[in-house]
C-alpha cells in the first residue's frame, strides 16, 4: 500500500487515501516525529556514559570495621536489612529485609542469591565498578565479605546505618536547617 503521506506511514489501513483527501484521526501516532521529539534529533546526539568509580575499601577489608563484622559473621541478617533500608530509600524496612533474608537462608541456604541483588542496585545508584568480579558472583563467594563491604561504602558515603533511611533524612535536614547561609554582598560593596 503506497502512502500519500512522505513523513508516516498508515500501518493497518484499510483503504488508501486519495489525492486532497485526509485521514480519520484515531489517536495513533502516523509518525514518530512532534514538536517535541524528532527522530534525527536522537541519532545526532552521543550518549554521555558516566564513568564507574571503585568501592571506598576493598572486599577483603572487613576488620576495619571489627563492630560490623563480628555482627555480619554471627548475625548476616542485621547488616543486609540495614543495607537494604538505605539501598531502599526507606521504602522497605530493617526488620523486613532482614527476616525475609533469614527465611531464604533457612528455606533455600541461598541467601545470597536475595543480596546481590541489593548490591547490583547499590552499584547502580553510585555508579560502582564491579569488581573483582560481577556482583552474584561476589555474594556467592564472599557472602559475608561484600556484606561488610556494601556497609562500609554506605558509611563512608554518610548514612549512619543504625537509625535507618528515616532518622538519616531527618539528621541531613537538621544539619542544613542549621547551616548558616552567608550574606549577599553586592560588587563593590565592602562588609
Amino acid at each position: 500500500m503506497a502512502s500519500l503521506n512522505p513523513s508516516g506511514y498508515e500501518k493497518f489501513s484499510g483503504s488508501t487515501l486519495k489525492q486532497g483527501q485526509e485521514a480519520a484521526t484515531t489517536g495513533i501516532p502516523l509518525s514518530s516525529s512532534n514538536q517535541y521529539f524528532n527522530e534525527s534529533c536522537e541519532t545526532n546526539t552521543r550518549l554521555q556514559t558516566k564513568t564507574r568509580v571503585p568501592w571506598s575499601s576493598g572486599l577483603c577489608d572487613c576488620f576495619s570495621d571489627w563492630r560490623n563484622c563480628c555482627i555480619t559473621c554471627w548475625c548476616p541478617c542485621v547488616t543486609f536489612g540495614q543495607i537494604a533500608e538505605i539501598v531502599d530509600k526507606g521504602s522497605s524496612s530493617c526488620g523486613v529485609n532482614g527476616a525475609l533474608y533469614t527465611l531464604i537462608a533457612c528455606v533455600t541456604g541461598c541467601a545470597c542469591c536475595y543480596s546481590c541483588f541489593y548490591r547490583s542496585k547499590m552499584g547502580q545508584q553510585y555508579m560502582l565498578k564491579k569488581h573483582p568480579c560481577g556482583d552474584c558472583l561476589v555474594h556467592c563467594c564472599c557472602e559475608y565479605c561484600a556484606l561488610c563491604q556494601e556497609y562500609r561504602e554506605l558509611k563512608t558515603r554518610g548514612y549512619d546505618l543504625a537509625i535507618g533511611w528515616h532518622g538519616n533524612m531527618e539528621k541531613r535536614s537538621r544539619e542544613v536547617a542549621m547551616t548558616p547561609i552567608p550574606p549577599v554582598v553586592e560588587d563593590g560593596m565592602s562588609r
